[in-house]
């Protein structure tokens, strides 16, 4: 791994969280991803299941993470499922975890070979009554896939089919939105990353730039800056193309007098960092431009101020909507009579912001949580309203991440320049000393 050693401490505290939601008589297990085949004898690059990820802090395949509170075998109630190290396979593919090295990442003390479970498993079901078992329930998840957890249900309940079944997901997925401490101190490194990236790309950009040179820029300080990689594909999008909001092409030719729309974030430690900017080109807005950029920049601080504990943020994005109304009202992109004869279900906004402001930030991009329950305090959200205008050829977003407390959110990006003015100057000193 390139990132330093994150503190045990994390995902000690999260095994405590599950285990105090867990029935009397449980067994809980859970499953690393699969190596998945591309082409070839060549792999898809290996992305650790992020639900494992989050209890045990360990991103090797072939693992697995097994709590059994009342297990009467105290050593085998929290249990690491490692795969035993192969000295030939080493050879090819590299190291692969001792004992010590998964007791250190993780804070278990207990760690098991892959090839000996089948026999201490059976003892452990033979004692519990109730078996949590993983599946992938974000709510944002393309389809069905086959994967290991799917498999290992099917081959569980066939071998023990009089056990009680349960979903770990309805756990996680109260669990996993609330961030603790020590989460949010590695979010806060994958944010300082994304800062300083973004403060190299205001020295790099100028007309004849291409999109995929910027991306060339953000890849090599993420890597220099120990980043595990991008948290997501990152969207580099000048003129016209920033309406498409999941360009990722970033092929075309930045040109003087357009606007870059850069949306992208560091991955730190297996936690995201998710941020979008909008600066000119040349390093200067028009006035149209921050105009409209200033619009853009009203609805991501009024955002702010009513996402709160005990909102939902299908509630909270309603309640946006009708201040952007009112803001495109004063920038001449609609008519109060747009306004007073709109449908219901379509609002006269949504010509011009036409996706949601927010959503659950932490190890995975778009993290697991609800937009139709109330928001608690505890949890990360993006906030990122955009204003797109195909009379103008002009798309704008700005994107910060908060972690959300009682009194008032934190701003977890506070750092990073967002001002109209603030960007010209920095873009205007970097012009001159070119």
């Amino acid at each position: 791994m390139k990132y330093q050693p994150l503190d045990p401490k994390i995902f000690m505290e999260n095994r405590k969280r599950f285990r105090d939601k867990m029935m009397p008589d449980s067994i809980a297990i859970f499953n690393s991803n699969d190596e998945v085949q591309m082409n070839g004898d060549a792999l898809y690059k290996f992305k650790q299941n992020t639900d494992l990820f989050w209890l045990s802090g360990i991103g090797q395949e072939d693992s697995m993470v097994i709590l059994y509170p009342d297990n009467p075998d105290p050593d085998y109630r929290e249990v690491l499922v490692l795969v035993r190290p192969n000295e030939m396979k080493e050879k090819w593919d590299g190291h692969r975890l001792r004992r010590e090295e998964g007791r250190q990442i993780s804070g278990m003390d207990t760690i098991v070979w892959l090839d000996s479970l089948p026999a201490l498993l059976q003892i452990w079901m033979h004692d519990a009554v109730n078996v949590y078992l993983n599946t992938n329930e974000n709510d944002r998840k393309g389809g069905y896939y086959p994967s290991r957890d799917y498999r290992f249900i099917k081959k569980m309940k066939r071998e023990y089919p009089l056990h009680q079944y349960h979903r770990a997901a309805k756990i996680l997925k109260a669990l996993r939105p609330i961030k603790t401490k020590w989460e949010i101190a590695v979010i806060q490194q994958a944010i300082h990353i994304t800062e300083k990236t973004f403060r190299r790309l205001l020295q790099f950009i100028q007309p004849g730039v291409m999109e995929y040179e910027i991306h060339a820029e953000i890849m090599h300080e993420f890597l220099r800056q120990r980043a595990t990689g991008e948290a997501y594909g990152s969207i580099l999008a000048s003129g016209d193309r920033a309406r498409t909001l999941h360009y990722v092409s970033n092929n075309g030719e930045c040109k003087d007098g357009e606007l870059i729309l850069m949306d992208f974030g560091a991955e730190y430690g297996n936690y995201c960092a998710d941020l979008t900017r909008t600066v000119p080109v040349n390093g200067k807005f028009s006035k149209r431009q921050k105009e409209v950029y200033n619009a853009c920049l009203h609805l991501h601080r009024y955002a702010d101020k009513i996402l709160r504990p005990g909102v939902t943020v299908n509630e909270y994005e309603k309640e946006l909507g009708k201040e952007a109304g009112k803001i495109f009202v004063k920038i001449g992109l609609l008519r109060r009579e747009d306004i007073k004869n709109e449908d219901p279900a379509n609002p006269a906004y949504r010509k011009y912001l036409y996706h949601g402001i927010s959503h659950h930030l932490g190890i995975d991009v778009h993290d697991i949580g609800s937009k139709r329950k109330p928001v608690e305090a505890g949890m990360v959200f993006t906030i990122e309203p955009g204003i797109y205008i195909e009379e103008e050829k002009m798309g704008i977003r700005i994107e910060n991440n908060f972690w959300v407390q009682k009194n008032g959110n934190i701003d977890l990006m506070k750092n990073i320049p967002v001002e109209a003015e603030e960007i010209e100057g920095l873009m205007k000193r970097m012009v001159h000393s070119r």
